[in-house]
C-alpha cells in the first residue's frame, strides 16, 4: 500500500501553521475588497447568464408560392354607405376578386363612428339586373312626383310607398325609367290611390331633392326604397327603417313585386297595418342602410406579390356621382400576417423591445376630407411590408410582419376610393435566440473568484513590502 506521506506528498495546497502567518491591517482591507470584487463581478455574470441575447441576420425570403398572406382591417367611413360599399383586392399576377363578402363584415355608423344595429346584410352578389328590351317612347308617367315638402304626406296616407331615387344624367336611371313609369300607371289603374289607397309608386330627382335625398342616404343611382307606414318610423336616435330593391327592373317584375308588397294588405286596414309587414321573403329585397356611414372589418388572402386592397364604392346597376363621394375614414386596424397571441406578442417585446413598433403602423390613423373643398378625392396608402421570424430557443417559431406606411390624397377623375398598395420585400429578417451554456457560467464564475484572489495577494504582497521597505528606510538600516 501506499504510505499516506507519499500521498500527502502531492498535496498543491500545503497549509502553513496559524502560529507561522501574521494578520495585518493592510490584508483585512484588501480581503474586504476582494470579497466585495467578487460579489459584484458575480452578480454581473449571472446578470448576464440569465438575460436573453439574440442574432440578427437577413436573409432571402424563405415563404413558398402556395403561401398566402392574411390582412386584417377594420376601417370606419363615416360618409360611404354600406349598400355600396365593396372590398376588392388585384395583384400584379392577374388576380381581381371584386366585392369580397365572406370574410368581410359591414355594419353602418353615424357621424361619431357608432355603430347603430346589427350586421348589415349585403345579400348575394347580383351580375345582372334585367331591364326592358324595348323602350316605349309613349309610356306616360305614372308614377307621383315626390319632394322635401309631399314626401312625409304621401308616405303617411298609403300602407306602401314605393319611391325610385334618380339622377336625369344617370345610365341606369334611364334606363329604368320607361319601365318604371309603365309599371307605377299599371298599379295606379288596379289599385287607385284614392279608392284603395294601399301602395303608391313615386320618383325623386336627386339633383332638385339633394337633402331629400342625403336623408335617405342615397349614394347611388337609382336606389329603390319601400317605405312601409306604421314601420317607417325615426327611433330615439332619427334612424329611418325600411327596405332598399335590388331585383330585376323590367316592367313585368316591378308590377309583381308590388302586388307582393300589396296582396298580405287587406284594403280595409290601409289605414294601420297592425304588426302585418307583409314582407315577402326574398333576396331582391333587403333592409336599407339605417346611416350614412360604413365600419368595414375582417380579412382577405393576398399572394405574396405586389398587390393593392380597394375599398370604394360600386355597383353594376348604379351610377354614382364622383363630386359627392367622401371617402374619408378611420383605421382602428390594419395588419398583415395572422394574429399573433398577446401573451406571445409580450415574451417577444421582452426579448426585442422594438419588436412590434411597426405591426399595426395605421392603427388609429384618421384621414378625414371635406368633400365641399376637395371634391373627387383618392386617399392612396403605399405600404412596404417585411418578415421576421424569430427562433425561440424553445425551437419555437414566430412570424411577424412588419410594415412602413405612406400616405397621400390625390384627384380622382372617377369614383374616389381608397387603395392599400402593398408590396413584400423579398428579403426576410431572421432574429434567433441564443442560448447559453451552464457550463461556460460555471467557469466564468470560478474565473472570477480566481482571479481576484490572485490578484488581491499580489497586491497585499506588494503592499506589506513596501511598507517593510518604508518602516527600514525610518529605521536607517542599509541593506
Amino acid at each position: 500500500m501506499v504510505s499516506s506521506a507519499k500521498i500527502k506528498s502531492v498535496d498543491f495546497y500545503r497549509k502553513i501553521p496559524r502560529d507561522l502567518t501574521e494578520a495585518s491591517l493592510s490584508g483585512a482591507g484588501l480581503s474586504i475588497i476582494a470579497a466585495v470584487s467578487m460579489m459584484f463581478l458575480f452578480g454581473m455574470e449571472l446578470h448576464n447568464y440569465l438575460s436573453i441575447s439574440t442574432s440578427t441576420s437577413v436573409i432571402v425570403d424563405r415563404s413558398s408560392d402556395a403561401d398566402y398572406l392574411r390582412i386584417d382591417f377594420n376601417i370606419s367611413f363615416p360618409a360611404l354607405s354600406c349598400e355600396f360599399a365593396s372590398v376588392d383586392v388585384s395583384d400584379v399576377l392577374g388576380t381581381n376578386r371584386l366585392n369580397i363578402t365572406k370574410t368581410v363584415r359591414k355594419y353602418s355608423i353615424n357621424k361619431h363612428l357608432q355603430t347603430i344595429g346589427s350586421e348589415f346584410d349585403s345579400g348575394p352578389v347580383t351580375n345582372m339586373v334585367k331591364h326592358d328590351d324595348e323602350v316605349d317612347e309613349e309610356y306616360g308617367e305614372g308614377s307621383v312626383a315626390l319632394t322635401g315638402r309631399n314626401f312625409d304626406k304621401f308616405s303617411h296616407q298609403h300602407s306602401i310607398l314605393v319611391v325610385n331615387f334618380f339622377a336625369p344624367w344617370c345610365y341606369w336611371s334611364n334606363r329604368l325609367k320607361p319601365s318604371w313609369e309603365k309599371a307605377a300607371k299599371i298599379i295606379r289603374e288596379r289599385h287607385d290611390p284614392e279608392i284603395d289607397g294601399r301602395i303608391i309608386m313615386g320618383r325623386v330627382d336627386c339633383t332638385e331633392e339633394v337633402d331629400l335625398c342625403r336623408r335617405h342616404h342615397i349614394q347611388g343611382y337609382p336606389s329603390i326604397r319601400i317605405f312601409r307606414k306604421g314601420s317607417d318610423v325615426r327611433d330615439e336616435h332619427g334612424h329611418h327603417e325600411h327596405e332598399s330593391y335590388y331585383g330585376d327592373r323590367d316592367t313585368d317584375t316591378l308590377v309583381n313585386t308590388m302586388e307582393e308588397l300589396v296582396a298580405p294588405i287587406a284594403m280595409e286596414s290601409h289605414l294601420a297595418l297592425e304588426g302585418k309587414s307583409g314582407k315577402p321573403e326574398e333576396n331582391s329585397k333587403r333592409p336599407a342602410p339605417s346611416e350614412a356611414g360604413c365600419r368595414i372589418e375582417g380579412f382577405v388572402r393576398v399572394k405574396k406579390v405586389p398587390g393593392n386592397l380597394v375599398i370604394s364604392a360600386r355597383s353594376g346597376s348604379h351610377s354614382f356621382d364622383a363630386s359627392l363621394m367622401n371617402m374619408s375614414h378611420v383605421i382602428t386596424a390594419f395588419s398583415f400576417g395572422k394574429r399573433i397571441n398577446p401573451k406571445v406578442m409580450s415574451d417577444m417585446k421582452r426579448i426585442l423591445p422594438y419588436i412590434g413598433v411597426s405591426h399595426d403602423k395605421l392603427n388609429g390613423q384618421a384621414y378625414l376630407t371635406d368633400p365641399e373643398d376637395r371634391a373627387n378625392v383618392t386617399v392612396e396608402h403605399y405600404l412596404q411590408v417585411v418578415k421576421t421570424e424569430v427562433m425561440r430557443s424553445s425551437h419555437q417559431l414566430i412570424e411577424d410582419y412588419e410594415y412602413t406606411a405612406h400616405s397621400s390624397l390625390i384627384h380622382a377623375f372617377s369614383v374616389p376610393v381608397v387603395k392599400f398598395h402593398f408590396e413584400l420585400s423579398p428579403m426576410q429578417v431572421l432574429i434567433t435566440e441564443n442560448s447559453k451554456s451552464f457550463s461556460h457560467f460555471i467557469t466564468n464564475v470560478c474565473a472570477i473568484i480566481g482571479g481576484v484572489f490572485t490578484v488581491a495577494g499580489i497586491l497585499d504582497s506588494i503592499l506589506h513590502n513596501t511598507l517593510r521597505l518604508v518602516k527600514k528606510v525610518e529605521l536607517g538600516k542599509n541593506f
